[in-house]
């Protein structure tokens, strides 16, 4: 192949590139221009759920909520994991399933000991 033909080759890539490139330009100017532009001191102030925005953001809470976050995404990756072998047991046959039902074993040891631990318990418990 010539250099010249490897350049030409080039050129769907490059225009697409600048299509896209000048659909975000566009876009973002035409808004700008074209979009309402009211101010006030409502209007200005951080927006965080629907809910308004009292005391000081750096004020610490509860863990709890960061553990929930974080075993969720634990176990949603997890079972992200079990698709595949969704997709192929019949290929995978015996052996397979027995490493599926080790991997929910493991998985279900897990969640019980998250249980145990209270992790999910919201209200308070009294330990005597």
């Amino acid at each position: 192949m010539e250099s010249n033909q490897i350049a030409f080759s080039y050129w769907p890539l490059i225009i697409q590139f600048a299509v896209a490139a000048g659909f975000v330009v566009v876009t973002l100017l035409g808004t700008h221009l074209l979009g309402p532009k009211s101010s006030g001191k409502r209007k200005d102030e951080s927006f965080e759920c629907g809910l308004d925005s009292v005391g000081n953001a750096r004020n610490p809470f509860s863990v709890k909520y960061f553990m929930t976050a974080i075993l969720f995404v634990l176990f949603d990756v997890e079972i992200i994991f079990m698709y595949p072998w969704a997709v192929n047991f019949k290929k995978l046959g015996w052996f397979g399933f027995w490493e599926m039902v080790i991997f929910l074993a493991l998985l279900m040891a897990g969640f019980y000991y998250v249980i145990q631990k209270g992790v999910l318990a919201w209200e308070e418990r009294h330990r005597e």
